[in-house]
Parts: structure tokens; sequence; C-alpha cells
């Protein structure tokens, strides 16, 4: 097995993919070891890192964040402390969930989520535009998801 995990340990990684607020006996009962055991092999996974962290998938229409919105960016100068100025400034700001770097033709990848339409361009007005060194940007309005999944695939570990 491959990354020094074994079979057990790949179905407890989808047991907590698909609840982690799962009791550890029933995570026991379902790999087929007892508790003790299965709260070990849980604490190294987690020690290990293959376990970032816990946290609720919320629901963001039901939060008022009716848009989301990727927005490809594009900067001035890709010099270090460039790119390290306008990834700091990106991450604090609360609407957005993601920064990707990208290779390409756009330097940076953004998910952003707002309440409207409205919302979003005070954000780009007030927020985005006032962060140094962008050159463009380009918004995206997803209009539908397809899929949606936050669990990795664990198929190729099997």
């Amino acid at each position: 097995m491959s990354h020094n995990i074994d079979k057990i340990d790949v179905s407890i990684l989808q047991l907590l993919q698909q609840d982690s607020t799962s009791a550890i006996k029933d995570i026991a009962k379902e790999v087929g070891l007892s508790a003790t055991p299965t709260y070990e092999r849980i604490k190294r996974l987690e020690a290990d890192g293959y376990i970032k962290k816990y946290v609720a998938v919320l629901d963001g229409q039901k939060l008022g964040l009716d848009i989301v919105v990727y927005c490809n960016v594009t900067l001035k100068e890709q010099n270090k402390e460039a790119l390290l100025g306008f990834e700091n400034a990106i991450a604090s700001l609360p609407e957005v969930l993601d920064v990707i770097g990208l290779s390409g033709q756009y330097d940076y990848l953004i998910k952003i989520v707002s309440p409207n339409i409205q919302a979003y361009n005070d954000f780009l007005l007030n927020k985005l535009s006032g962060i140094p060194n962008i050159a463009q940007f380009h918004s995206n309005i997803v209009l539908g998801k397809i899929k949606h999944n936050t669990p990795m695939p664990l198929t190729h570990l099997k």
C-alpha cells in the first residue's frame, strides 16, 4: 500500500469523510476492529497529516451567500515579494474561500462568495481593486453546480 497506510486506514478515512462525527465504536464495527485500535489509527492518521482537520460543510445559500464567483487574477509583477504581498492580502479577505496559484494565462484563481451581485461589486471596488500589483481580473459567476464534493477519492489506495 502506498503512502504508509493500509486498507483499514483507507476505510477509516472514507468513513470519516462521509461523517466526521461518527462514533469510534461505529467506525470500529464498520472496519472490523475494536474501538482502541481504531482510535489509535485515527490519531496516527491525524498525526501523520492525512487528516488535516474536521469541519462542518455549510450550505451557502441557506446562509444568504447566493453568489459564487471564480475570479482569474493576473499580476503586473511576478517577483517573490509581489506574489507574497498579493497572497497575504487576498487570503485575509473573509469572502475569499480559495486562492489557487496557477501556471498559464492567469496567476491565480480565487473562489469568492457573496450575498448578491451588488455586494460582489462592492467587494471588487473596495477590496480586490485595492490590492496592489493586480494587472487585471476576470469574474466568472457560477450559474449552477453540476458536482460539488468534499471527500477525496481514495480508490487508488486500495
